[in-house]
Parts: structure tokens; C-alpha cells; sequence
């Protein structure tokens, strides 16, 4: 069943075109995603498909009855509004029905509880309330009292997203759904649209997300779409083959128009003495010949400062806000071609932990020794700070005219945008006109042009396209000195880094040897065996692996008081399992009224909830056992 048709859409800013007589369709049921360089007009044709922007030409069909939400990149919320009012602005009688029984329930209004309560019975609309719940806890609005207007970017986006999932919608729009996600957010995001019943269209630079979720892949290109039925590994497969394709094609063209150039060289002026026939196939294999297969390379041999053999030591920091502690007697020495990752929940002190590194924290406790060679690059979450009205060339030569690279050589300002992929008419655009991708871009640029030896990357995939991110990658993978990377992108992760800090929150880190995904496996088999049985230890080979530990001097034991709250607390989880099993029984007996199966389901959110808490502790009590 057709969703949506789009034919013969075009698209231009003046007199750059970004698509042209696109034609496309999407069946009920379908998850496709649109991949393109930064710049290239996904966005744009989002806006387009929405109605949201005007365009050229073509002509945008929907199925009737459908019911459309879209998620923008920045999403326009009414500041004035809380979480509650905004993740339920929808015209949806059940929804408003749970937003009033979530009102009662903060007030404490019987009366009014009693009245919803009986209405969500007869609307069997219970199911929509738990998944309201589960959505709000995964994304942790939990104070949903909160007013727009006090929000984080990053918890604004969430709530955009809460209000989209919420919306009950049978086609998503969704244009970077990952951006400001946590990773265990992302992991659940993933889950929930692969098991979706929705038809989704989507824009992420995501790639296991692309990997996992899409079924069809739309690569934007040369003013046109190219169709992939399948995921991104199949995606990239395909789009090998067909360059590959391409290439063969261009070179026989150039082979042909050499000798049909001579041809017509020798040939009379007079157009009527030609074949015309071959003349006009000439101007074809012209065409042909001339077209300028772009390869992606971000090369940028510069002149790294040679490292000493003392990089930087953190010896026994301490470091707290008010109550909260970020690290606590925390020490650490980097050595050479260190290849770190930073992993942990938003809060947990990622960010100070940068800080502390590069000097712009100072630690409550300890000290942090930094090398006499070391030459830091940061490369921060932030925009790039230039003025607007710069042109792109303008920026660079700021920083230097030329650049010095190895051997002696060196780089203008314009060669080294084209390292970067700037292509030479986009050298004289204004700042203003680049997409956050391209800005990000220009930002890396001038980080690595101070030739860092020990460089810091926060969020660096954030708005780069697929495509930027591969040859980030291809840099970064030469890059001699020290890399520090924290990042939610777990396919950067995977191939950037060999070993990670997992920030937990409250001073505590952990060591963790291998990649992110290979750290997922251990603790998601860890945790199952844990849920199954509470008294199986960790296995020998996952012990090799992975063994967590605090990184301090001296390894913690548990004191008395601490011992004995961990024989109470196996006595409790397995009572609590007891009950979790009994309250399943229960939700599964038809015989129950409504009301009995609702209770039942209060109470075991509460035992579920109460028993991840105390696992956690047990996990963390056992590891000192």
C-alpha cells in the first residue's frame, strides 16, 4: 500500500540546484533512510515532503487518512510550556485522557483519578499509558513539571522526540533522532522503530542505526536519488559496485572522446560536411568524458610535535560540585599512542574530566602533570566561533597563510581546504551559508592546524555526513600521537579506540579493555546470567576480558556493614524475583477484572523497578567481594 509519491520534485537556492525531477514512492510498513554529504539537501527535502518548504516544481502525493508527525533537527516548542503539556500536544482523545490522569495524579485528585480511570477502562487505553510511561523513563523526563523554556538543547530534542513516538503516528518523519540521545538511549531508540509498525523516513548519520533499523537506503547525489533496497552494509556494497560501474564508463568515454576529438579536428568547419549523427554522439561522449568522480581523502601530513616520554598523570584527583562527585582519588598515566574512548550517561563528568585534562579545571584534590612537549587540540561540542559574515578562505589564512608539513613542505591556505574537502568554489562562501556539517568541518580544521600531538575529540561526528566521517576516520587511524574520543557514535567508537573510560556517575570509572560493542556483549550477557541467577559468577574468559575496576592506587574491600548488605541483598532479589513471577502469572490470568490487572501492573513496575536498583548495587558491592 502506497504511503507517499513524489514526482518530478525540484529544488534550487538561485542558481544552485540541490535536486532535480526526483521520483520516488514509499509502501506502508517501509523504514527508509536518506544518507548525503553535509550540504546536500536532505533537510531541505524533509521541509519539502512536510510542506514546510516551498519548491520548484513536481508534485507530493499522501494516501488519505494517514496520520504524519515530523521531527525536526530544531524543534520550535512553545517555551511557555512543561514537558507534560508539550509531549501531549496532539489532537488524540486518549492521549489527552492520560495528560488529565497525569494531572490528577500530581495533584492528588481523587475525584479526578477516579473519573480518568474509569474512562481509560472503557477506552482500553491502558496500553497507551505504559507506553507513555516507558518512553518518558527511557528518556529520562521524569520531571515533566519543568518548563521548556529551562531546558538543555540536548533535553529539548528529547522531548521532540517523546512527543513524535507519542503522536501514534502511521508515517515518522524523523531528521537526526540520535542527536543528544545518551547511548543506552540510542540501543533502546533502535529496538523500538526496527519492532515499529509505523512507516518511517529518516535522516541520521548513524550508522549501526542505519545498519539495524533501515530496510531501504536513498543516497542523495549529483541532484538526484539512487535507490539501495536493503540496510547500510548492503548500501555500501552496492554503491561500490555501481562506482566501480561509473569509473569503467568515464574511462571508455575519455577513451572515445580522445579519438573523436581528432576526428573532429580533422574534419571541415562547415557543420554539413560532418555526420551529423557521430557530431551530435560526440557531444554525449563529451558529457560523459568530463564528468569528475569526487574521492573523498582528508589527508593532512603537518609536522607533529615529537611526544616525550611523560605524556600527562592525573596522581589521586578529586573533583566535586556541591554533592556531586565526578572523580574521586582518580589516578592515571597516558602513554604513547594512546587510543582512548569516553563513554557514560550525560551528567556523569565527561565533560569536566576534558577540562581537568586540558587545564581549564582545576581538581579539588591532586594534581595533573602535563608533558613539556605535549601540544593539546580540542575539539569541542561548540559551533565554530567566527564571524558570520568571514568568507570560508578568510578563516584559515587568520590562522596562517601557510602550512608547514613534513620534509620541509608546506600547504596554502586554499590546498588545505581542499584536504578537507572544501571544494575550491566553496572557498569564497560566507560562513553563514555553511551547513552545520561544513561548519564542524572548518572547526576541525583549524584544531588540527596548531599540529596537535595529543588531540581531543568531543562529539566529532555530530552533523558530519557518513561520508566525512569515513575520511575523519581514515585521518585519524595515521594520526601518531595521543586520541581521546567521547562519542555516542558506537561505529566511530569501534574503530577509533582500544580501550574505554566508562564514566557511572558518583567517582566511579571503569577500565574497560576492547571497543564499545565488545563491552555491550560482556555487560548485557553479565546482567541476563545476573537476572537468571543472582549466585553464578562471572566466567573466567569474561573475567580476562573484562574486570572493572576503580582506578586508584589500592583495590577497595568491602567493610563489615558492607558485607553484610550484600547477604541481605541476594535474600531480597530473590524474593523480589518470587514476586515478579507471581504478579506475571497474574497479568496473564483472563479471569481477572480490569481493575485487578491494572493493580497488578502498578506493582510490578514498582518490584521491576526496585530490582534494577538493587541488582545495580549488587553488582557493585560484588565486585569487591
Amino acid at each position: 500500500m502506497n504511503y507517499l509519491s513524489v514526482e518530478n520534485l525540484t529544488k534550487s537556492f538561485g542558481v544552485r540546484i540541490l535536486f532535480s525531477d526526483l521520483t520516488f514512492g514509499i509502501d506502508q510498513g517501509q523504514k527508509v533512510a536518506i544518507v548525503a554529504k553535509n550540504g546536500a539537501g536532505k533537510t531541505t527535502l524533509l521541509r519539502c515532503l512536510m510542506e514546510m518548504e516551498p519548491y520548484d516544481s513536481g508534485r507530493i502525493v499522501y494516501r488519505n487518512d494517514i496520520r504524519i508527525a515530523f521531527m525536526e533537527q530544531s524543534e520550535q516548542m512553545n517555551p511557555e510550556q512543561t514537558i507534560l503539556e508539550a509531549v501531549f500536544d496532539h489532537d488524540i482523545p486518549e492521549l489527552q485522557l492520560i495528560k488529565t490522569y497525569n494531572i490528577a495524579i500530581a495533584n492528588n485528585d481523587e475525584k479526578a483519578l477516579e473519573e480518568c480511570y474509569q474512562q481509560l477502562t472503557d477506552m482500553n487505553a491502558w496500553d497507551i499509558e505504559v507506553k507513555v510511561q516507558q518512553i518518558l523513563s527511557v528518556l529520562k523526563l521524569t520531571d515533566t513539571s519543568q518548563k521548556i523554556e529551562s531546558l538543555s538543547g540536548g533535553q529539548k530534542k528529547r522531548v521532540a522526540l517523546a512527543k513524535v513516538l507519542l503522536s501514534e503516528a502511521d508515517f515518522l518523519f524523523l531528521d537526526e533522532p540520535t542527536n543528544h540521545l545518551d547511548l543506552d538511549m540510542i540501543e533502546w531508540l533502535e529496538s523500538y522503530l526496527s519492532t515499529s509498525k509505523s512507516t518511517i523516513l529518516m535522516v541520521t548519520h548513524d550508522r549501526y542505526f542505519l545498519e539495524v533499523v533501515c530496510d531501504t537506503i536513498y543516497e542523495l547525489s549529483n541532484e538526484t536519488l539512487f535507490r539501495y533496497k536493503g540496510n547500510f552494509s548492503y548500501y555500501l556494497e552496492k554503491k561500490a559496485e555501481r562506482e566501480e560501474q561509473l569509473q569503467s564508463t568515464v574511462d571508455k568515454a575519455r577513451n572515445t572522446f580522445r579519438k573523436e576529438l581528432d576526428w573532429i579536428r580533422r574534419q571541415p568547419k562547415a557543420r554539413g560536411t560532418k555526420q551529423k549523427a557521430r557530431v551530435d554522439a560526440f557531444e554525449g561522449i563529451k558529457s560523459t568524458a568530463q564528468m569528475r568522480l569526487e574521492e573523498d581523502e582528508m589527508e593532512l601530513p603537518v609536522k607533529m610535535e615529537r611526544l616525550g616520554s611523560k605524556i600527562v598523570e592525573f596522581h589521586k584527583i578529586g573533583k566535586a560540585f556541591g554533592d556531586k562527585t565526578i572523580l574521586h582519588d582518580f589516578s592515571y598515566h597516558f602513554q604513547r599512542k594512546e587510543r582512548l574512548g569516553i563513554v557514560g550517561n550525560n551528567g556523569t563528568g565527561k565533560s569536566t574530566f576534558l577540562n581537568l585534562l586540558i587545564g581549564q579545571e582545576e581538581p579539588n584534590r591532586g594534581k595533573v602533570v602535563i608533558g613539556e612537549t605535549i601540544v593539546f587540540g580540542y575539539y569541542s561540542q561548540d559551533l565554530i566561533k567566527v564571524d558570520d559574515s568571514k568568507k570560508v578562505i578568510d578563516v584559515v589564512k587568520d590562522v596562517a597563510e601557510y602550512i608547514p608539513l613534513e620534509k620541509g613542505k608546506q600547504l596554502s591556505a586554499s590546498q588545505l581546504l581542499e584536504r578537507f574537502l572544501f571544494t575550491r568554489d566553496s572557498h569564497y562562501n560566507f560562513v553563514h551559508k555553511l551547513s552545520g556539517g561544513e561548519k564542524r568541518r572548518l572547526k576541525l580544521l583549524k584544531v588540527l592546524m596548531a599540529n596537535p600531538n595529543f588531540l581531543i575529540l568531543d562529539e566529532p561526528t555530530n552533523d558530519l555526513d557518513i561520508f566525512a566521517m569515513a575520511v575523519l576516520e581514515e585521518y585519524l587511524r595515521n594520526f601518531q600521537g595521543c586520541l581521546v574520543v567521547v562519542s555516542h557514535d558506537r561505529y566511530f567508537m569501534d574503530k577509533m579506540v582500544d580501550h574505554l573510560f566508562v564514566f557511572e556517575g558518583e567517582g566511579k570509572i571503569l577500565d574497560i579493555v576492547g571497543n564499545y560493542t565488545d563491552y555491550r556483549k560482556v555487560q548485557n550477557g553479565k546482567s541476563k546470567e545476573v537476572k537468571k541467577n543472582l549466585e553464578v559468577p562471572m566466567s573466567k574468559e569474561e573475567e580476562k576480558f573484562l574486570k572493572p575496576t576503580i582506578l586508584s592506587d589500592e583495590k577497595r574491600k568491602l567493610n563489615f556493614k558492607e558485607k553484610e548488605e550484600l547477604k541481605t541483598l541476594e535474600k531480597k532479589l530473590a524474593e523480589l524475583e518470587g514476586i515478579k513471577l507471581e504478579l506475571t502469572d497474574k497479568l496473564s490470568d483472563t479471569s481477572k477484572s480490569n481493575s485487578e490487572l491494572y493493580e497488578a501492573g502498578i506493582v510490578l513496575g514498582k518490584v521491576i523497578s526496585e530490582l534494577d536498583e538493587l541488582s545495580n548495587r549488587w553488582l557493585e558491592l560484588s565486585e569487591f567481594a
